[in-house]
């Protein structure tokens, strides 16, 4: 039985792996690549395209497209001298071969280069106005140079960054922005680690089991047989996916006949970009128990089970929290207590930051708010995740800065699949906001 792929690649898969074999730093061009391969242009063109979005090359200002070094996920917190020229809408002095270098740090000058120098490693980003002692000794310590204020700096300090591939970058803006602008950037990346990506759990050494169209019934037995499961992705001779075959769909089916005529259709798919919480609400909302993973051209790479999302999900609530979301930040103010009968009610100020352009607090974070103490209050009696179904507001009243409110969640009715519950918000004992909010449960494994 022909499980496994063995005809040529595609062109667009070709000019990926040419481009993957490529030297760090090379340029590449829509030309060169269609000369080289004997390809259209057009061809080439969205090979690069998606390759740039692999992260296998990225596009410079005044240097063109060139390939750079793949950033896995566990580095992404890592912000790259490139990233901060981008950032910072900077010039590049100097050094433009180490723009790809991450940073590890950022240190700002402002002291006497002495003392600066002692705060200096490698890997370290100084920050810094014009002083050319200071870029000088940053460079000889291993670091980059990012000049604020739109100043230049002497023609020997460019050519030591260049010998040594460390960015001088001069930026228009001052000192304060400029740190201001890179600490956001750091503090956005550590809540991306956060997040969970199908990439992140599916395991490499997880074996892949396929079948074709032309197979019959005979076949799906003879691999389940062999491998424990009973549902298995269809493919092509080029390995895209067409289909999903499951015990239901071969209710009823002839021995010898083949699996195109019985499987599923067009299934939903995800890709490795996926975060584990979609691939959730997608397997939940679809009531799939296997859900393929595919790449930009519909290639199969890989399957994740129900089982997978949820041990997945059941591991991110148990990491500490890298990065504070506007969720975590509106939720924060906010202390859980119980009232005489033992339910479940949420104390909390109404701070500046929740208001809209009116002083009152606006719907968005009315909506976090219940949607918070709805989830903790299923949370409370059955230890499952939600994925939120429906909200229907059924009152809002204005709520201005500084009201203390009281929510008090209470759940109408909540089984192994479903869950629908009240929530309501009081301030001064008078209620200003009432809500019923419906859930998919996602039991936990």
């Amino acid at each position: 039985m022909d499980q496994e792929l063995t005809a040529s690649s595609t062109k667009h898969e070709q000019i990926i792996k040419y481009i993957e074999s490529l030297k760090v730093g090379s340029k590449i061009s829509v030309r060169k690549i269609a000369e080289s391969l004997g390809v259209s242009e057009g061809t080439a063109y969205r090979a690069i395209k998606e390759a740039d979005n692999q992260g296998l090359v990225s596009t410079k200002e005044r240097i063109g497209t060139v390939r750079v070094e793949k950033k896995q996920r566990h580095n992404i917190d890592k912000l790259t001298f490139s990233e901060v020229v981008n950032m910072v809408d900077g010039i590049v002095l100097g050094g433009s071969e180490g723009l790809e270098k991450t940073l590890n740090k950022f240190v700002i000058g402002a002291m006497e280069q002495d003392a600066m120098l002692r705060y200096i490693d490698a890997g370290s980003l100084l920050i810094v106005g014009n002083r050319s002692g200071a870029h000088l000794g940053a460079l000889e310590h291993g670091a980059a140079v990012l000049i604020t204020g739109g100043f230049d700096t002497d023609d020997n300090v460019k050519r030591l960054a260049d010998e040594l591939n460390l960015p001088i970058i001069s930026s228009t803006y001052d000192t304060f922005t400029v740190a201001s602008m890179i600490n956001r950037a750091i503090y956005d990346r550590l809540i991306k680690k956060k997040i969970l990506m199908i990439e992140d759990i599916m395991g490499q050494e997880m074996p892949l089991y396929t079948l074709k169209g032309h197979h019959t019934l005979t076949d799906w037995q003879r691999l389940c047989e062999k491998t424990g499961h009973s549902r298995f992705p269809i493919v092509d001779e080029w390995n895209r996916l067409i289909g999903m075959v499951a015990p239901k769909d071969l209710v009823g089916a002839l021995p010898g006949q083949s699996l195109d005529k019985l499987m599923t259709r067009n299934p939903v798919t995800a890709m490795l970009q996926t975060s584990v919480a979609t691939a959730a609400h997608m397997m939940v909302w679809e009531g799939i128990e296997l859900l393929p993973i595919v790449d930009s051209n519909r290639k199969i790479v890989g399957v994740i089970s129900r089982k997978d999302v949820l041990k997945a999900m059941q591991y991110i609530q148990k990491q500490p929290q890298n990065g504070e979301t506007f969720e975590d930040l509106i939720w924060s103010g906010f202390a859980e207590d119980r009232d005489n009968q033992g339910q479940l009610v949420f104390r909390g100020t109404v701070t500046p930051q929740m208001t809209n352009h009116f002083g009152s607090v606006s719907e968005g974070v009315l909506t976090t708010l219940m949607s918070q103490a709805a989830y903790r209050v299923v949370q409370d009696i059955k230890k499952s995740d939600l994925v939120m179904d429906n909200m229907s507001f059924y009152m809002v009243k204005p709520l201005q800065i500084d009201s203390i409110v009281e929510i008090r969640p209470k759940i109408i009715e909540v089984s192994r699949k479903f869950s629908k519950m009240d929530v309501e918000i009081f301030h001064a004992q008078s209620l200003v906001c009432k809500a019923l909010l419906t859930a998919q449960v996602i039991d936990q494994p």
